[in-house]
C-alpha cells in the first residue's frame, strides 16, 4: 500500500451539499478501490479538504479520485507521500 495526499477544491454546489451521509458515500469509493482512510481534514485556505488515504497502487488512487470529484463536487489533487523515515533511509543510500 502506497499513502496519498488528496487536497481537495470545493465548488459552490459542494459545499451546498456537506453531510455525513456525502461523507460515507465517499468513503465506499474509497473501500471500492482498495482504499483504506487514514484521516480526513476540513481546512481552511488554499484547499478546503484533504484526506490521507493508503491505496494498493497509483492505477486504485487515480480512479477513487476521478470518482470522488464527480460524486462530491471536489477537485482533487492527488499526490503519493512518503513517511519522512523511510525517505531518510532511501535519501541516505
Amino acid at each position: 500500500m502506497t499513502t496519498y495526499i488528496l487536497f481537495g477544491k470545493m465548488s459552490v454546489n459542494a459545499v451546498k451539499d456537506i453531510s455525513s451521509v456525502r461523507t460515507m458515500n465517499a468513503t465506499t469509493i474509497v473501500e471500492k478501490y482498495g482504499g483504506q482512510i487514514q484521516a480526513i481534514y476540513a481546512l481552511l485556505g488554499g484547499a478546503d479538504v484533504l484526506a490521507i488515504i493508503d491505496f494498493p497502487s497509483m492505477n486504485e488512487a487515480m480512479k477513487a479520485s476521478i470518482e470522488l470529484t464527480k460524486l462530491l463536487g471536489i477537485a482533487f489533487s492527488t499526490s503519493p507521500a512518503m513517511a519522512i523515515g523511510e525517505f531518510d533511509k532511501l535519501a541516505e543510500k
